[in-house]
């Protein structure tokens, strides 16, 4: 469908001191301020991440399994938000979609916290998941806008640097943002209504950020081909799916890729807070220090991809790494005893664990548009899809494993699992590659 260029950076120039810097590291220089965009964009959106379950709970004195189906429903909305991020960029381009999530985000949650603050479950609800909309459509655009402009052989550090903005923001400065926030709010349901509050500023300056700072004109029009309709724009990237199997492949792997993560924004708050006595404060420092060691090494298995192989980087890097830190993760905290400090210490280098080895997954946003190289867009719209699907699934298996009367411990197994099924199907997903550091070309990456 679209046919991005994976030349140099447009719009650079000899002349300008930082851009020959940037390239090198994998950031296409026109977009720099793009990345810091998404940076401030989702560490308001990120605010929330770790008490807006407890807190929907209390406000609105609703049970666990109706806050459940709230959760999923908003999921829901980021799933289908991210795919829309990758078609509508094809059809309008990156900056328009930009600002449509922009406006959904802002928009919808001011409904919620009107809704919130009246106690209406039926107007939250609908806010709230509407709201899902917004952050895929800004940040996953976003991503294709870095696709269709980094050069070829840097496109895994590309990615790993726009991994480091989106999860720097979510979850890892926004729970920061909120541990300093709710107590100076009053603390409780108060501080943290007035902690999402103060995340629309921050959600405003990043949208200015990426709206007055970015000014690459690839990002400013219509990607897909002049002949292609609004309607086969819309469903190339579905099209795509089901006629060629190794994309399916693909999108199964990006989706299992960060499931456990939203999974465990469900199962943990309470277990490290109430369960293992260590309160929310330090949960949410956990948060602050588990995903913060995931920006850090983002973009350096970007890199890694692109010198030593993306598939090999992801498989053992990735799934096998991020299977064996998520059991660190759920394990040592129920081993140390509960409420101690050094328990709680061994808990977070567990926690990071997981987070650095999740970072593994990055080149997958390299190999996805590998894989269909005359319909890149499309392929990047699933990925953008999955991306946000990994949401619905986390919390989807945190419901179905609840439903079916298993506990914490099972629905931990249950990612574990789909890893297992992810290690499979990676092995299908051979691309031929151009790698960095003057090495020979991969043309079966295994």
């Amino acid at each position: 469908m679209s046919h991005p260029s994976h030349g140099p950076a447009s719009g650079t120039t000899t002349a300008d001191a930082g851009p020959g810097r940037l390239e090198r590291l994998g950031i296409p220089p026109v977009l720099r301020w793009g990345f810091v965009a998404v940076l401030v964009f989702m560490t308001g959106n990120g605010v929330e991440s770790n008490f807006v379950t407890p807190h929907l709970q209390a406000v609105l004195g609703s049970p666990e399994a109706t806050v459940a189906t709230i959760i999923t429903a908003y999921s829901l909305s980021v799933l289908v938000g991210s795919y829309l991020s990758g078609a509508l960029s094809d059809l309008v381009g990156p900056r328009r979609v930009m600002a449509l999530g922009f406006v959904v985000w802002v928009v919808f949650e001011a409904v919620f916290l009107l809704g919130l603050q009246a106690g209406n479950l039926p107007v939250t609800a609908v806010a709230y998941t509407l709201r899902g909309f917004g952050f895929p459509l800004f940040a996953f655009a976003f991503l294709v806008w870095v696709n269709i402009t980094t050069a070829k052989e840097r496109n895994g550090a590309a990615v790993g640097w726009f991994y480091v903005a989106f999860t720097g923001g979510l979850p890892t400065l926004g729970s920061l943002f909120a541990v300093g926030a709710i107590p100076a709010f009053g603390g409780g349901t108060r501080g943290e209504t007035g902690a999402m509050v103060a995340s629309v500023a921050l959600v405003v300056a990043g949208f200015l950020i990426a709206w007055f700072g970015v000014h690459d004109q690839a990002g400013r029009r219509r990607i897909a081909p002049a002949g292609e309709s609004a309607a086969q724009v819309l469903s190339s990237g579905l099209r795509l799916t089901f006629t060629q199997p190794r994309i399916a492949m693909g999108f199964c792997v990006r989706l299992i890729n960060t499931a456990p993560e939203f999974g465990m924004f469900i199962v943990l708050p309470a277990v490290i807070a109430d369960d293992r006595g260590w309160g929310q404060s330090r949960w949410l420092l956990m948060t602050v220090c588990v995903y913060a060691t995931n920006i850090f090494v983002n973009a350096a298995f970007g890199a890694l991809g692109d010198r030593i192989g993306w598939q090999r980087t992801v498989r053992w890097f990735g799934i096998v790494g991020s299977a064996a830190g998520l059991l660190a993760w759920w394990y040592v905290p129920q081993l140390v005893p509960a409420g101690s400090d050094w328990g709680y210490v061994l808990s977070v280098v567990a926690g990071c664990v997981f987070g650095m080895l999740l970072a593994g997954f990055v080149p997958m946003g390299a190999i996805m548009p590998a894989l269909a190289p005359d319909h890149q867009g499309a392929a990047m719209a699933m990925y953008t899809t999955a991306a946000g699907g990994a949401s619905f699934l986390g919390s989807g298996v945190v419901a179905l494993v609840y439903g079916l009367g298993g506990g914490n411990q099972s629905v931990v197994w249950a990612f574990v699992g789909l890893y297992a099924v992810a290690f499979v199907l990676v092995g299908f997903l051979r691309v031929p590659q151009v790698r960095t550091g003057g090495r020979a070309p991969l043309t079966a990456d295994v």
